[in-house]
């Protein structure tokens, strides 16, 4: 796995590395799934709402096969690989950036006996040291974000190569909607270090210029401010036992960026979904 990083991807890198950033993921997005969540109402558990977002996204591929090999791109601490392999048998490639998230997936699957089903490897999408053809399935929630918009354009090509023919690629992504006027997300892009979002019209192109098929678009922009607010919420209400374990500067500016998050989703120019492109037999 290469470990030229791009500045924007060392970041992201060196963020989610910290002991902040580890410890806020584990304690309030719940150490499993570090993705927006499905809500069924308001105030569900954060949880129980990300993991109905893995559970749905299976559903759409139909039944997963056991013999299906999985790469999950961005895979954070590891809860979508646990999920396909204690459901459908599949074996996961859990592919990511941060080598503290990293051990703490290893350490959750030995503990659960998973290990022989997962492969957790250090390192980014924009290279996967992998041969073609070695996936069934490509998976990512909310990972693509990190790469500059002109990185992403590789990142959907190295999924497509790694497809087998027939095979699926299947995520999640915030984009900025394909109007959006420039600056309205300056306060999120500042906090994410980026010039810009990607737009579903972006991912169309790169897909296409990969040779993937478009199966469809699932649009849930709503989730953006539910989800984003509900986090903040949550880490308000904890505040106080959080700061025994997170510095108050990260607590802090964490709130100011989740209600970015949620200014942005409420303004209508920010959109989520689930993105599904298969490649062709």
């Amino acid at each position: 796995m290469s470990q030229d990083y791009s500045d924007v991807v060392e970041t992201a890198r060196d963020y989610y590395n910290s002991a902040d950033a580890d410890t806020f993921y584990k304690m309030v997005w719940g150490g499993e799934d570090l993705h927006i969540g499905l809500y069924e109402y308001q105030d569900e558990p954060i949880g129980d709402a990300s993991r109905r977002t893995v559970a749905h996204m299976a559903d759409m591929l139909g039944e997963p096969e056991p013999h299906w090999r999985v790469l999950d791109m961005g895979a954070g601490y590891g809860g979508v690989a646990r999920y396909l392999v204690e459901n459908y048998r599949c074996d996961v490639t859990a592919l990511n950036l941060s080598e503290k998230e990293n051990e703490r997936d290893r350490e959750i699957n030995r503990a659960r006996q998973l290990d022989h089903k997962i492969t957790v490897v250090d390192g980014s999408f924009e290279k996967v040291d992998e041969p073609d053809e070695s996936y069934d399935v490509v998976w990512s929630e909310d990972s693509f974000l990190h790469s500059p918009n002109e990185d992403k354009y590789q990142v959907i090509q190295e999924a497509a190569r790694l497809l087998k023919p027939g095979g699926w690629l299947i995520f999640t992504d915030p984009m900025q909607t394909d109007n959006c006027p420039d600056g309205v997300l300056d306060p999120i892009l500042a906090r994410i270090h980026l010039d810009s979002l990607a737009s579903p019209s972006l991912y169309r192109d790169a897909a296409q210029k990969a040779g993937l098929r478009e199966i469809g678009f699932e649009e849930h922009s709503g989730q953006i401010s539910t989800h984003y607010g509900r986090v903040k919420q949550e880490l308000e209400s904890r505040e106080e036992e959080l700061k025994r374990f997170i510095s108050q500067d990260y607590i802090d500016r964490m709130k100011q960026g989740l209600q970015h998050w949620v200014d942005g989703g409420n303004s209508g120019y920010l959109t989520w979904g689930i993105f599904r492109f298969r490649k062709p037999e």
